[in-house]
């Protein structure tokens, strides 16, 4: 089921984990098209994730895991189909997010900063898909493709444009 418009979710509430929860998420192949859509993929032909959230301290958690997929990228230049295999390992620290009774919102831009999780839930497949999106090369290229700067035309002169409409005298 999607919620919000994400293109695979798995949402958990907070408050049935317990001490760990472990899952492997596979997206069936209408979800790994909407998967791939979402991330400007040619094709995603597998994709799965086993993930791990524990507590962590004082009202944070730790989610981690591993994403795996078989994707098909566009190169950038060629436009050619670009096979890519994604293995990776993640690891994510998550803090509840405490309520104050200010309006203001304090942003930083902190990369060891928790992520917040907000109405006591976090979505185990929108995680996924994010590791999945972190490890794509923005910029696909082919091995070899080399972007070749066109020559520009000439400079055209507003007067000879002029001069090429005026009739001739020759007649």
């Amino acid at each position: 089921m999607i919620e919000s418009g994400l293109p695979y979710s798995v949402p958990v509430r907070l408050h049935l984990v317990g001490a760990k929860l472990e899952r492997r998420l596979e997206p069936d192949a209408a979800e790994r098209a909407r998967i791939a859509k979402s991330l400007d993929l040619a094709s995603l032909d597998a994709f799965e994730a086993d993930v791990v959230l524990v507590p962590s301290g004082h009202a944070g958690w730790r989610l981690s895991g591993r994403v795996r997929a078989d994707a098909v990228q566009t190169c950038g230049l060629t436009l050619e189909p670009l096979p890519v295999t994604i293995d990776a390992k993640f690891s994510i620290p998550l803090a509840e997010a405490v309520e104050t009774k200010s309006d203001e919102i304090d942003i930083t831009l902190d990369d060891d900063s928790p992520d917040l999780i907000e109405e006591g839930q976090i979505d185990l497949g929108q995680y996924a898909v994010e590791q999945l999106a972190l490890k794509l090369d923005p910029f696909p290229r082919k091995p070899g493709a080399e972007f070749v700067q066109p020559e520009e035309p000439a400079e055209i002169s507003p007067f000879a444009v002029l001069k090429q409409l005026r009739p001739s005298d020759e007649g």
